[in-house]
């Protein structure tokens, strides 16, 4: 368990929703139910938080959502218990996956690898508890190529990251560079956020 992250997650679950869960929800739900409404088998969801996005779940799934912070979950435990369908929620690193390989059919992500520590190696990890096959969604924020906002990410990073995410990563890189295939990226506003589909290889 990564002590630092979990420590500073932890800090963050003050006014966490009150920032996150209102304006930026309304925003983004039609892209992420359409990203989740893909959800079959055996699903993980990694990095749950405080649960803001099981109202976009699909009913009647079995999910699996982890995240590194106690805080967050403790938030995120009566969202859960709404659920329409099985999910579990496990206080779990995705650095420290206690599954064994090819456990899930599916991964989903949201706004989550601006934040891990070692995303490439984050990313292995996941890949490693898919089927052969399996796929994995993501719903993410990510560093931008056009000028200005190449320039405003860069400068803004150094201090965002001591408070959670970093803006400025290349994350469909990492997702090849952690060996997934078949990438596809869909643009949702400017080249900053982004649907990246990717599959899992044989």
């Amino acid at each position: 368990m990564d002590h630092a992250t979990q420590r500073k997650w932890d800090n963050a679950v003050r006014g966490y929703d009150l920032m996150n869960g209102h304006g930026p929800e309304r925003r983004w739900a039609p892209w992420k139910r359409q990203l989740f409404e893909a959800m079959e088998g055996k699903v993980l969801f990694l990095a749950v938080g405080t649960g803001q996005d099981i109202q976009f779940f699909p009913p009647g799934r079995e999910i699996t959502g982890i995240d590194i912070s106690e805080g967050m979950l403790a938030h995120a435990r009566s969202k859960a218990e709404r659920y329409d369908g099985r999910l579990e929620l496990r206080h779990l690193d995705v650095h420290d996956l206690d599954y064994p390989e090819a456990t899930f059919d599916q991964v989903f992500t949201s706004c989550t690898f601006c934040s891990v520590p070692d995303p490439v190696n984050g990313l292995r990890a996941l890949r490693r508890v898919l089927k052969p096959g399996g796929t994995i969604g993501m719903f993410e924020h990510t560093g931008s190529r056009c000028f200005p906002f190449s320039l405003i990410l860069n400068l803004m990073t150094p201090l965002t990251r001591r408070l959670g995410p970093e803006l400025n990563r290349d994350t469909p890189a990492n997702v090849r560079q952690a060996g997934f295939v078949e990438v596809r990226v869909e643009p949702v506003y400017l080249d900053v956020v982004k649907v990246i589909r990717a599959v899992s290889p044989g």
